[in-house]
């Protein structure tokens, strides 16, 4: 991954070249809004740093960057303000913030796909339990019911928390 920097700074590329070395990415220098669109759509960033100098220029510009940003985390800086230590320490502080975040989101999906399938698993053994108290069922439908049921029972407990054995 790569860190876009977009700034009107002379000397950005001195910037660059030390963020490089301090946080161990890429980092690419946009001069401009075209610039910084054009990289945008050539590849995808890990951070997205804009100059508020940038930004206070051309506020319509900066809104179509922060729109292309795509999955990059986004950073505000005032580049006239903030030594290249700092910078790197609000860029590290970013990176790490969007990692967190995207390990909360995975585990969140993970949690709702499990109740989901243990719902509908709890459903499935149910409904075979409650047809196979049917005495009318032909038996090799029945049959088939209980090794559906079975099934069922066999994925609930494998979906059991380890150590909480299903009632």
């Amino acid at each position: 991954m790569k860190i876009l920097i977009v700034t009107g700074m002379e000397g950005a590329e001195n910037c660059a070249i030390a963020l490089t070395r301090m946080l161990g990415l890429e980092c690419e220098v946009a001069h401009g809004r075209k610039t910084a669109l054009s990289a945008l759509k050539r590849g995808e960033f890990a951070a997205l740093v804009v100059d508020e100098g940038v930004i206070d220029s051309d506020p319509t510009g900066a809104d179509l960057i922060w729109e292309q940003a795509g999955l990059a985390i986004p950073v505000q800086v005032n580049f006239a303000l903030v030594g290249t230590q700092r910078l790197a320490r609000e860029i590290r502080l970013a990176l790490i913030r969007r990692e967190r975040e995207r390990a909360l989101a995975h585990e969140a999906a993970a949690q709702a796909i499990e109740t989901e399938l243990k719902s509908t698993v709890a459903g499935l053994l149910l409904h075979s339990q409650l047809a196979l108290q049917d005495r009318e069922m032909p038996a090799p439908l029945r049959e088939k019911l209980r090794v559906v049921a079975d099934l069922a029972g066999n994925l609930r407990e494998q979906l059991a928390p380890q150590g909480q054995p299903r009632a």
